[in-house]
């Protein structure tokens, strides 16, 4: 049976690390964690904090996840938000879903992230 999930893998092009690491450690907040060595070598760069890992791996013939996607719980959806489109990044709203408030954003390589936010229940 599943317990949990332990990571999630996003595909990136080659040579683009430093891209990976000004979006998932320098806005999203992630701190890189260190690659097994036998790994390493196949480029990418991971992420993680006490409840989210992410694994960006290189894909030689890369196409961006423009409809699958992870949905990532965030604390303040808008103050992330606003962090982001502050940076540049494109962030598009979408049909409401009960309980939620929800924005989505691409990675610098076109994969689409979801951030969401649960709402107090009345």
């Amino acid at each position: 049976m599943l317990q949990a999930i332990d990571h999630v893998l996003l595909a990136m092009p080659p040579g683009r690390e430093a891209e990976a690491r000004d979006f998932y450690q320098g806005l999203l907040g992630m701190a890189e964690l260190d690659k097994p060595a036998n790994l390493a070598a196949r480029g990418g760069c991971w992420f993680g904090n006490e409840a989210v890992t992410i694994h960006l791996g290189v894909e030689k013939d890369f196409r961006p996840a423009r409809k699958a996607h992870p949905a990532f719980l965030v604390k303040d959806v808008r103050a992330t938000a606003g962090k982001l489109a502050a940076a540049g990044c494109v962030i598009t709203e979408d049909e409401p879903l009960a309980g939620y408030d929800r924005v989505f954003v691409s990675d610098p390589f076109g994969n689409r992230i979801e951030l969401m936010q649960r709402l107090a229940s009345d």
